[in-house]
């Protein structure tokens, strides 16, 4: 069972960006003081969003359905307990599908790199019932922003309280002008997660070849039975195809080494504040819930530490200087190799349904080779995929190390795109939070094949995808 899961190049300083706070700006407004990004990336990424109409999908669990039936497509604790498949068939069970009931949330950002990877601007755009048109986020010369309070995603608040959130994620932020509850992030916390195991190997507290015994001491249907592996091959299997199981033994390893809450504390320490592993249980690694928390704007600065890029990326706000050297460069190479075999490609990228006419095409990334069959077609733990994916192969235009996440009300995808070789060239970090998870489609939606994967997500991730793809070929750098 797995979930999968601004600007040009001129900025708003600290100074610009905190007068803004205490201050009720309205979207356009929060626009015009946003670093010149009319002109560049955010905008074309808040117009992306808005044209897409992300309003028109369906939800499969309405309001008008029982409390019960919202409670399973909308778990607090342990998300993913269910699989995509138990959830389909509980979706089927309820009433007809209804149009969603306000604006979706999606916090998206999209950060340009030069070729020696390091940031030259950037996007961070916000939808919501407050933004339905989606706002950009004010960012600083450092990718950062004070703009926005932070709230804690609440499965029912989204619903009763307007999507309005009642636990701050940052503290001292409200009189922020901005305010977002931040979709649950899915699978995409494994990054947080496969990042501080990595920091444990570069500590030489452990070593990816060590064998670690994972033994819960109490039951977790998330997190599955005791198991043994090498901690590289539970990396690979948390990465590549989301295990669960996988995933709760890396977490329970970082809690056997009391390494929790220094991980919390160095995403602290590297001006990453938004991003908190928080309230997983010691005993097996699961309880993964609303306290764990990330934003597209951290994420997409934690995968440009992996990435690798030479030199300062950014200060923190307290001064502190972050390069890439917060991983060794053997973890770094390991960490994107791994990204690299990602064997979901249906969110931002669709190439695991090539050459259908349903889901739209996406991010024309390469592949891995590793899922493809005699056929050509992808089977990835169990999940089959029947479409031929070497014409998207040959078509490729880029790579995409990335990390999908799915329950029933969060979608998201997280990565690092470069071109291939001879190809136009763009280099750039894309990651996308969402509550629109599988308990949301398409009405477009075309009947599952019996025995093939279901789509899980909209196709207007997909469409986006490859809207800020072809931005980002036609502006490269």
């Amino acid at each position: 069972m797995k979930i999968r899961g601004i600007g040009t190049r001129a900025f708003v300083g600290l100074a610009a960006t905190t007068a803004l706070l205490g201050t009720a700006i309205a979207p356009a407004q929060a626009a015009e003081h946003s670093n010149d990004s009319a002109s560049g990336v955010a905008q074309k990424l808040q117009q992306a969003m808005d044209q897409l109409h992300f309003e028109q999908v369906l939800d499969l669990a309405p309001p008008t359905t029982t409390a019960q039936a919202r409670t399973l497509a909308a778990q607090s604790v342990d998300k993913d307990a269910a699989s995509p498949a138990q959830r389909a068939q509980r979706f089927s069970t309820l009433a007809a599908p209804a149009p969603i009931s306000q604006q979706p949330q999606i916090d998206m950002s999209v950060i340009e790199l030069d070729k020696n990877g390091r940031p030259l601007s950037s996007g961070t755009v916000l939808m919501s019932p407050q933004y339905p048109h989606g706002v950009v986020v004010p960012v600083d010369k450092n990718y950062h922003t004070d703009a926005v309070r932070w709230r804690q995603w609440d499965d029912a608040g989204w619903y009763t309280n307007h999507a309005q959130g009642t636990i701050d994620i940052v503290p001292g932020r409200e009189s922020a002008p901005l305010d977002f509850m931040e979709p649950y992030p899915a699978s995409v916390l494994k990054l947080m997660v496969n990042f501080g195991v990595l920091r444990l190997v570069d500590q030489g507290v452990i070593s990816l070849d060590d064998t670690y015994d994972y033994q819960p001491t109490t039951p977790s249907s998330l997190c599955g039975d005791a198991s043994s592996n090498t901690i590289r091959n539970y990396i690979d299997a948390s990465i590549t195809y989301s295990s669960n199981g996988a995933s709760c033994a890396l977490t329970k390893l970082l809690w056997d080494h009391n390494a929790v809450d220094g991980l919390n504390q160095t995403f602290q320490d590297l001006g990453l504040e938004t991003m908190q592993l928080k309230e997983t249980n010691p005993a097996n690694g699961g309880h993964w819930s609303n306290p764990v928390t990330m934003t597209s704007l951290d994420t997409a600065k934690l995968l440009m530490i992996i990435n690798g890029g030479s030199g300062k990326l950014w200060t923190t706000p307290n001064g502190t200087a972050v390069t890439s050297a917060a991983l060794s460069p053997s973890s770094r190479q390991f960490f994107k190799s791994e990204l690299a075999q990602q064997g979901f490609n249906d969110v931002l990228s669709t190439t695991s349904w090539c050459g259908a006419d349903y889901p739209a095409p996406g991010i024309p990334q390469l592949t891995a080779s590793r899922w493809i069959a005699a056929d050509g077609t992808t089977t990835v733990d169990g999940d089959a995929y029947a479409h031929d994916v070497r014409p998207c192969n040959q078509a490729a235009q880029v790579t995409f190390a990335h990390k999908t996440g799915l329950v029933g009300n969060s979608g998201s995808d997280a990565g690092i795109v470069k071109s291939l070789p001879g190809k136009q060239g763009r280099s750039y970090i894309i990651t996308m939070f969402s509550n629109l998870g599988d308990q949301y489609q398409d009405p477009n939606r075309p009947p599952t094949e019996p025995g093939a994967h279901p789509v899980a997500y909209t196709e207007k991730f997909a469409q986006l995808g490859k809207i800020m793809d072809q931005f980002e070929a036609a502006h490269s750098h």
